[in-house]
């Protein structure tokens, strides 16, 4: 039975007067922003010229990889500047930056600064996929952790994400890494700092804050945290931004299932921290942590 109280004129009106008096959660008018799903394309073409054949989407053999791969670099060009121009577009109407910004140029560079990166992040991925395979008794192969392993779909995801970050992209690297986070589960920032060698086991729950900082051959379990304490203001009550927030794990970390790192301090080199634990203090080099009614509740390994 339909509610007599209900006009569609009114709701409409309603509606369109409330987008009025707000921005940022409304989206009329403004045609810069990067469209989400030719992100969650580019980044599929970028998965595929990285780990090629693995989507078995295309035959890929030794004769026919230039080809292939070529026409991937010239669509992801194509693609990625467009989206990248948009980003810019619109960070210069939130700044009212003068006309002259030359946003088309920038992105074009940023877009082929990246291409031009991909063979130096595809050896970093490489070493996170042996170290995936030394860290995992169920691990049979390689090719398994590269089409199976939601860590390092995260982290490949990441790797290509953050250099777009430390190229000052807005919305696109943010919207990289939750495409990568709704996908496994994993919640890793792309300013976040991380490593080679770096290894995700099962993952589901995993949060990497912005300024964390990961050393070389780190690994970490499920539900792990590297967050924040809490946030400095300003005299408004305003979150600070862009200041230091976040923990740094040394070299040759391992951080099991559930535990809590806070805070800007630091885990000293070759450290075992326990699950379920929660930390808010430095750790030294070589510390084991576990859990308070053990015995072994801090010592040297």
């Amino acid at each position: 039975m339909s509610d007599n109280n209900f006009k569609v004129q009114n709701v409409l009106d309603d509606l369109i007067q409330s987008y009025r008096e707000d921005s940022g959660t409304n989206f009329i008018d403004d045609i810069n922003l990067p469209v989400l799903r030719s992100v969650k394309e580019i980044l599929d073409n970028l998965l595929e010229i990285l780990f090629p054949g693995y989507k078995g989407l295309k035959t890929i053999t030794s004769e026919n990889a230039p080809f292939i791969i070529g026409s991937l670099l010239c669509e992801v060009k194509k693609r990625l500047t467009l989206q990248i121009t948009r980003a810019l577009k619109h960070e210069c109407k939130l700044h009212n930056c003068e006309e002259d910004c030359q946003c088309d140029e920038k992105a074009e560079q940023i877009a082929e600064d990246l291409l031009n990166s991909l063979v130096k992040i595809r050896k970093i991925i490489q070493s996170d996929v042996f170290a995936a395979y030394a860290g995992d008794p169920a691990a049979r192969s390689f090719e398994e952790i590269v089409i199976s392993y939601p860590g390092l779909k995260a982290i490949a995801i990441h790797r290509i994400a953050h250099e777009l970050y430390r190229s000052d992209v807005p919305l696109i690297p943010r919207m990289m890494n939750e495409i990568a986070h709704s996908e496994t589960g994993i919640d890793i920032h792309p300013g976040a700092t991380i490593g080679e060698k770096f290894f995700i086991d099962h993952g589901t729950g995993v949060v990497i804050g912005e300024t964390s900082v990961i050393g070389k051959n780190v690994k970490i379990y499920q539900g792990v945290t590297l967050g924040a304490v809490s946030f400095s203001t300003d005299e408004n009550g305003n979150a600070v931004k862009g200041i230091k927030r976040h923990p740094e794990i040394g070299d040759d970390v391992t951080i099991y299932a559930e535990a809590t790192i806070l805070g800007t301090i630091k885990i000293g080199r070759g450290s075992v921290i326990g699950g379920n634990v929660w930390i808010k203090e430095d750790v030294p080099e070589g510390t084991l942590v576990g859990q308070p009614n053990l015995r072994n509740v801090e010592r040297k390994l």
